[in-house]
């Protein structure tokens, strides 16, 4: 839907300060300074992803680029060029000076083309979004808000001073400059952070970090003898099970071939791991624990039997947002949901396979979660899952150094399954897990304090903006012209150049302009025509467009559509008529 307020009315009622004016200047109609271009409808049947010419279309605006294109004739009057001023006309109302290579201009995109030189053209790009923001918040949808050419014909713009205009774009530059500066330097702190933490981790499971704890425990015990017996531990306990479940059916073994059925885990690819410490293995998760996807074989999310329960359901981005630990959920199970899952234990390691692969985090509740996430438990106390959780973040790094050579080269259960992954004793897998935590909770701590600094940037740049449309920012001088004068300038403009301007002709573009506008979301192919049927006469251009409702541009497209197609033509003396 469309605004219904008058912008006007939005700004007199608006306490927000970026929509502020000093007590000294004037406001001035977008409109009076400058034209609005709509986008032209281009044949979609003509669109190309590789050939033509690059097409802006709303999600393009504050792009530096396109992947569209338009293979077929245009008018040069919708080419946009570098620096052209852009307003999506559809949605959230962005605006942005187009910074990638010509394209053409689609429907639903403006172009604002300032006319007047008494209005500094970047005084607008820093005024106009914060316009555009109130608008849109106060325009209704029930699914995607429309903005027209005629609203914003009608912002009232702050007119300061011509040259106070030009100190405040000065000094608004000028902090502008160093804050972007700050804001360079804090992400290239975060990208190193974010390096520096991929370091640990990697050091951690090569045994870097531990090194000299291992010079001091030399009788630590090997981790050959660590699996062997864990190995054990799993075909005992399964033995134990497989008999208590004979022996509740009333079966009773006469001899040991049943043991056969036992699947031996199976162990890593050794050619071409990387080295390790002496005291150290390789293993797979498999032969660690268990390792299994998921259950959710039904997952319609508006299924009030399955949904809206007690049981926690965790999904993918629940363990994206996790950082280690998974301290909240979005969505429950009933217990509908739960006889078609499964209810994880506390610990558990999730690890994502779909989405984005391989994130982790271990379970901080009993949950259910889908066959989109892999749940890890160790077989035995003598496995610390934090430690497979750290390892499983360098194997998402860096899978190649533990996957096999055949792998591809991403996590799903029959990858993780083979991934090698290093194994020692217990004692030294939860100093590895202490010496990781402390390292990253340093650099997660100067992470969040980066995030509240960029933050807070953003939030200076408002105050910047603020200051500067109220005029403290910049204050006047003696020698400025008054805003008022400037004002009965910029009409005076306005006169001279209606005045000079003729009417409409065939294929021309130039036109006598109404002071107002009107836009209309779609056009029927024969819409002048029909005005012309009812009229019962001819028309002279101007006339047709009032009675039209069209914006300059729209007008102009559709009469040569209408031309081009024998159903308008002009006649000699400069009237237009229905071709019967």
């Amino acid at each position: 839907m469309a605004l219904t307020t008058p912008v006007s009315e939005i700004v007199e009622k608006s306490n927000n300060p970026l929509l502020g004016k000093a007590e000294s200047w004037e406001r001035v109609l977008l409109g009076d300074i400058a034209t609005i271009q709509n986008g032209f409808a281009f044949k979609s049947s003509l669109f190309s992803k590789d050939g033509g010419m690059p097409l802006i279309r709303i999600r393009d605006v504050g792009k530096e680029s396109s992947n569209t294109y338009y293979d077929g004739e245009y008018d040069p009057s919708y080419v946009v060029g570098a620096g052209d001023l852009l307003v999506g006309m559809d949605g959230d109302f962005n605006c942005a000076r187009w910074r990638g290579p010509k394209g053409l201009l689609n429907q639903r995109v403006c172009r604002i083309i300032i006319t007047s030189d008494i209005y500094h053209p970047k005084l607008l790009d820093y005024a106009l979004p914060g316009y555009l923001k109130a608008i849109n918040e106060m325009t209704s949808s029930i699914t995607v808000k429309h903005l027209s050419s005629k609203t914003i014909s009608e912002i009232p713009l702050p007119l300061p001073p011509t040259e106070q205009q030009k100190r405040i774009v000065a000094e608004i530059e000028k902090q502008f400059s160093r804050l972007d500066e700050a804001v360079a330097n804090l992400k290239r702190v975060k990208a190193n952070l974010k390096r520096y933490k991929a370091a640990v981790l990697k050091a951690a499971v090569e045994g870097k970090l531990t090194e000299e704890w291992r010079k001091q425990h030399l009788d630590v015990e090997p981790a050959s003898k660590l699996l062997k017996r864990i190995l054990a531990e799993r075909r005992q306990k399964w033995e134990e099970a497989e008999l208590t479940k004979m022996k509740a059916k009333g079966k009773i073994p006469n001899d040991d071939k049943w043991k056969k059925k036992y699947k031996e885990p199976k162990g890593p690819e050794l050619i071409g791991l990387p080295a390790m410490p002496e005291a150290w293995g390789w293993a797979t998760l498999p032969q660690l624990g268990e390792l299994n996807r998921g259950k959710s074989k039904h997952r319609p999310r508006n299924d009030p039997k399955l949904y809206g329960g007690p049981y926690p359901f965790v999904q993918t981005g629940d363990i994206r947002h996790a950082n280690g630990i998974i301290t909240e959920y979005s969505q429950t199970y009933s217990e509908e949901g739960l006889k078609q899952s499964r209810l994880w234990p506390v610990g558990t390691l999730c690890i994502t396979i779909a989405a984005n692969i391989a994130d982790t985090a271990l379970l901080g509740f009993e949950a259910c979660f889908p066959d989109s996430i892999v749940g890890f438990i160790p077989e035995t106390e003598q496995i610390d899952t934090k430690y497979v959780e750290y390892f499983i973040r360098t194997a998402k790094e860096d899978l190649d150094r533990f996957a096999p050579a055949t792998a591809q080269k991403n996590i799903n259960l029959a990858i993780l399954s083979e991934v090698a992954i290093p194994v020692m004793s217990l004692e030294e897998q939860m100093l590895i897990v202490q010496e990781v935590e402390s390292r990253l909770s340093v650099a997660d701590r100067i992470d969040k304090t980066i995030e509240i600094t960029l933050r807070r940037n953003e939030g200076l740049r408002q105050t910047i903006l603020s200051k500067a449309f109220s005029g403290e920012l910049v204050g006047p001088s003696p020698g400025d012209e008054l805003a008022h004068d400037l004002l009965e300038k910029i009409k005076s403009q306005r006169k001279i150049a209606k005045a000079s301007i003729p009417t409409i002709i065939r294929g021309s573009r130039v036109m006598a302009e109404k002071d107002y506008y009107f836009t209309l979301e779609e056009v029927d192919d024969d819409h002048l025509s029909k005005i012309l049927t009812k009229n019962v006469g001819d028309m002279d251009p101007k006339h047709l467009w009032q009675q039209s409702n069209l914006t300059i541009d729209d007008f102009y497209a559709q009469l040569k559509r209408e031309v081009d197609g024998k159903l308008i033509e002009e006649t000699p003396e400069k009237q237009l008529k229905l071709i019967v």
